[in-house]
């Protein structure tokens, strides 16, 4: 099934609970565009997904990155994706302050530092991150 965001670039920062926020209120402003309504209006933003049947933008990038995820681990050559991925500084010297997070340190701290080896199962990776998503739909 074709979505409305196929062609969408995705981002390769770690999704924040504020990126997350911010992308969900654009789409909501879209979507509320669409059907014509006002803030005003008063209207439940589930009555508005239900009538533009588009899902949630944040979802839909976080399923997207794990699917990419596991395709990088699945790579057999020497890419930069690979290499980009598992780098770390030469020094091991970090600056100041709280580190910066990284795309794969959601991963990380979801499957655990061996993420990569589990990944290199097509199939057991794609059911676990539909798991992961029925499970983060629940939650939600």
């Amino acid at each position: 099934m074709h979505s409305p965001y196929d062609d969408l670039w995705l981002p390769a920062w770690s999704m924040t609970k504020a990126v997350g926020h911010k992308l969900r209120v654009a789409q909501r402003a879209m979507e509320r565009k669409m059907l014509g309504l006002k803030l005003t209006d008063k209207i439940s933003c589930k009555e508005i997904r239900n009538k533009t049947q588009v899902s949630d933008i944040a979802q839909y990038i976080a399923k997207q990155k794990w699917k990419w995820a596991g395709h990088v681990a699945r790579l057999q050559d020497n890419r930069w994706t690979l290499r980009v991925t598992e780098w770390q500084s030469r020094n091991g010297k970090t600056s100041r302050g709280r580190q910066a997070r990284r795309w794969r340190d959601d991963i990380v701290r979801t499957m655990g530092n061996t993420w990569t080896r589990e990944a290199k199962d097509k199939e057991e990776w794609r059911r676990g991150v539909e798991g992961l998503f029925l499970q983060w739909m629940d939650g939600a």
